[in-house]
């Protein structure tokens, strides 16, 4: 999962959504412990949500489609299309305008721990924002761009037009494989949560 995949399964907690938000940016234990329990919380699991998703074995089925052109490349990009299938899944996002109260309820949920926000976050946060990446993730012209962001981030990824182009000509088997892992990492992420 990728952002929006972080941030709903945060289940509405904003100090676990801080935490699960950041948790690209927060390496090792030392820098873990700076933070609040809380945040804590979120970015472990931030971590056991990487996890748990990169073994699903709906998860690699949909990467093999990417292996062969984008190799190791192949979780990130299906960790960005896993969002536009949660943007755009019915059962819990039921309208356009359910999904854009959600995104603008994150941000200002986020907004409220901006303090905590490792520098690379902070940085881009305010365009994350703007141009509502959380709800633009639902359209194609939005995951077009997601992967495009991706691309700029990953020092030695192959030309990225290549992986929308399969991404579009896959759609059905991805949302196939989606729909496989998304009950299954709600039921793992409850149960985390619980302990």
């Amino acid at each position: 999962m990728n952002y929006l995949g972080h941030a709903f399964l945060s289940f509405g907690n904003g100090d676990i959504l801080t935490g699960n938000m950041i948790g690209d940016h927060v390496k090792g234990k030392a820098a873990m412990d700076q933070y609040p329990e809380e945040i804590k919380k979120g970015l472990m699991l931030h971590r056991k949500i990487d996890g748990y998703t990169d073994v699903h074995p709906a998860t690699q089925r949909a990467k093999l489609i990417f292996r062969e052109d984008y190799g190791l490349y192949s979780g990130a990009i299906m960790d960005t299309l896993f969002d536009h299938y949660l943007a755009s899944d019915p059962k819990y996002f039921k309208t356009k305008e359910a999904l854009m109260d959600f995104t603008q309820k994150t941000y200002l949920q986020l907004e409220k721990n901006e303090v905590y926000f490792p520098h690379d976050f902070a940085a881009y946060f305010p365009n994350m924002k703007e141009h509502n990446w959380l709800y633009n993730y639902r359209n194609l012209k939005g995951m077009e761009h997601s992967l495009n962001g991706l691309a700029r981030r990953a020092a030695h990824m192959p030309p990225i037009g290549k992986a929308y182009e399969i991404f579009v000509s896959n759609y059905y088997h991805l949302n196939q494989c989606y729909y496989e892992l998304i009950d299954d990492v709600i039921k793992f992420v409850k149960i985390e949560l619980s302990n």
